[in-house]
């Protein structure tokens, strides 16, 4: 039997100073998005359970999340955040191990004025502390990071990486170039797995078909193979763009061609080994 998990959802009690990244044209997630309301939604399609990820930079996020997964069974894991480029970062790492659902951590790198990021010493720093406490990385980025990435990943062949959102392609505007290369660049390495999640809120939110997202999928199948590209919602945010349930039929009739074996792992059997759940 394929044991299902969404490999990446949020949750929050929105707050519209903190949130504001949620724009009035996003106003059906400008709510409190808690367990509870995606409880159901997870039953209904036969996920087990989920990976919740950090949409707010803060060490309180984490206790936030910590919480949840601790009421709610449901909850396998928690990417939290962490000052990757603070002097004590081995320390709060330490801290940490206590929580056994925190699996690893993320920066909002696709947010920063400095693209390169990444690159920099102190954050590489923080990155190379992760292994020893066995923590995973979630990258966020836009395309134009996608060649700082594949350099910072280099830097770490040990370290497990995955790609959130597949870059946020230009879906909207069906191109590819670019985009497509550098992805293939990322893909080469090792350490590095794909979430297959996010990809709505880049496409037309009110007008996308199912045939639009097919090109960027193939590459991204292409490129990882089948054993590293895992499924994830980005629940609630999918909600601006037409919500869970057409974001999930939008993957099962990707994935409809695969064999029985590629389906299990996408739904289920990559999230639960990339995240140790």
């Amino acid at each position: 039997m394929t044991i299902k998990i969404d490999s990446h959802q949020h949750f929050w009690q929105f707050d519209p100073v903190r949130d504001g990244w949620i724009t009035d044209e996003m106003a059906v997630i400008r709510r409190d998005c808690l367990p509870p309301d995606l409880a159901p939604i997870l039953q209904r399609h036969g996920f087990a359970g989920s990976v919740v990820v950090q949409s707010d930079q803060s060490e309180a996020e984490n206790e936030f999340q910590l919480r949840n997964a601790a009421a709610h069974a449901f909850i396998k894991g928690v990417v939290g955040w962490v000052d990757l480029r603070a002097d004590n970062i081995t320390e709060r790492l330490a801290y940490y191990q206590q929580f056994e659902k925190l699996k690893g951590f993320r920066h909002v790198l696709q947010g920063e004025a400095d693209r390169a990021l990444m690159l920099t010493p102190n954050f590489k720093r923080g990155i190379g502390a992760l292994r020893q406490f066995g923590y995973t990385y979630d990258i966020l980025i836009f395309p134009d990071q996608l060649r700082y990435a594949a350099e910072l990943v280099a830097s770490f062949p040990d370290q497990p990486f995955v790609l959130d959102h597949i870059a946020k392609p230009y879906i909207k505007d069906q191109k590819l170039e670019g985009w497509e290369q550098d992805i293939r660049a990322l893909a080469a390495h090792e350490n590095v797995w794909c979430k297959v999640s996010g990809m709505v809120t880049e496409a037309d939110w009110h007008h996308w078909q199912s045939a639009d997202f097919r090109p960027y999928l193939d590459v991204v199948f292409d490129a990882f193979g089948a054993d590293k590209v895992m499924f994830g919602s980005d629940w609630p945010v999918c909600e601006v763009a037409g919500g869970y349930d057409r974001m999930l039929g939008l993957a099962h009739n990707y994935l409809g061609s695969f064999s029985a074996a590629e389906q299990a792992q996408f739904w289920g059997g990559n999230a639960t080994g990339f995240y140790k759940l």
